[in-house]
């Protein structure tokens, strides 16, 4: 079976949003994969990141006016709704700035989607951690499991997931909604696992801190996928996805972060010690995670293309070639 899922003469993308992490490959991969025009937002304080042949705008989600004077001047067939405070260590410290991103922020771009005159197709990003606490017998998640959140950023991404399932039914909107599950891969900050076990060792090999990695609970087992898969997925669900649904996005496998660390280990050239840090170790954790991804593959054909190996190393070789020049 054949899926539809190029699309030619140049459709105008939006993404909102783009100056962190996904952003640059979600940008590169539309251009190359969608050939797609592609026009993408940033706060005014940050910068952005290989984006060629796209232009950048300024943009505050919080400002509704400001996000409807945007959609009428760009006029998007397609928009991406990255905008996020995306880490959960930080939504434990600062929850009332993740609610008001994740979701004032993300009511903010579908009331201004609802004002427009057309119906452009649009993806809102959400996260696996809404599931929360799984249960026995749950895993592989699917996107009809039972949502409880165990931490505030993965509450306000299921508020964000509610709120746009309501959006699309109550007034017809072409509105998809996505959980994407842990995505990995070089220019990660290092707030994140996979890229701050990198970065530590990339530091340790070139004798800028003692052979000593510093880790947090190495039991929780995760759905990586690389951040290139991710993006792809994004691109196909756009375009196929059906108005109302929601998709896991994820490979389908948990790893534990013990086995991370050890093939991040393994490619060190230098001897490393272990040792908890109890500032690494969250508030609440949930012990498995995984994602059942037969929706998104049925409806989009989609398959990750990439090895956790591949994407270990790239992320590692990025890391050590950037440890030192700061």
């Amino acid at each position: 079976m054949g899926f539809p899922f190029m699309v030619k003469g140049m459709s105008k993308a939006l993404i909102i949003g783009a100056a962190g992490f996904v952003g640059s490959y979600l940008a590169d991969v539309l251009k190359k994969e969608f050939d797609m025009e592609v026009v993408a937002t940033k706060l005014p304080h940050e910068t952005v990141r290989d984006m060629d042949d796209v232009s950048v705008l300024d943009l505050n989600i919080l400002d509704k006016d400001d996000v409807v004077e945007l959609l009428m001047s760009v006029h998007p067939d397609y928009i991406f709704h990255l905008a996020a405070q995306s880490s959960v260590a930080v939504a434990w410290k600062n929850p009332g700035l993740t609610v008001d991103v994740n979701i004032k922020g993300s009511l903010n771009v579908m009331d201004a989607v609802r004002e427009l005159h057309y119906k452009p197709r649009v993806l809102m990003i959400g996260s696996g951690e809404e599931y929360g606490h799984i249960r026995p017998g749950e895993i592989p998640i699917t996107e009809e499991n039972n949502l409880r959140p165990g931490n505030i950023y993965a509450a306000t991404k299921a508020c964000q997931n509610m709120i746009g399932s309501i959006y699309a039914q109550a007034y017809d909107m072409q509105l998809m909604l996505v959980r994407a599950f842990n995505h990995i891969g070089p220019n990660q900050a290092p707030l994140f696992v996979v890229a701050d076990f990198c970065k530590q060792v990339a530091e340790i090999e070139k004798g800028l801190r003692e052979p000593v990695m510093y880790v947090g609970n190495l039991s929780a087992r995760r759905d990586f996928t690389d951040v290139r898969d991710v993006v792809r997925a994004y691109g196909m669900l756009v375009l196929n996805g059906k108005a109302g649904q929601t998709y896991n996005v994820g490979s389908g496998h948990a790893y534990a972060i013990q086995e991370i660390l050890d093939m991040i280990i393994a490619k060190s050239t230098c001897s490393i010690d272990v040792k908890v840090d109890p500032n690494k170790i969250r508030p609440v954790d949930v012990p498995v995670i995984e994602a059942d991804t037969t929706k998104l593959k049925e409806t989009t054909g989609w398959e990750p293309r990439i090895s956790l190996e591949q994407t270990i190393q790239e992320t590692l070789d990025y890391w050590r070639e950037r440890v030192g020049e700061e």
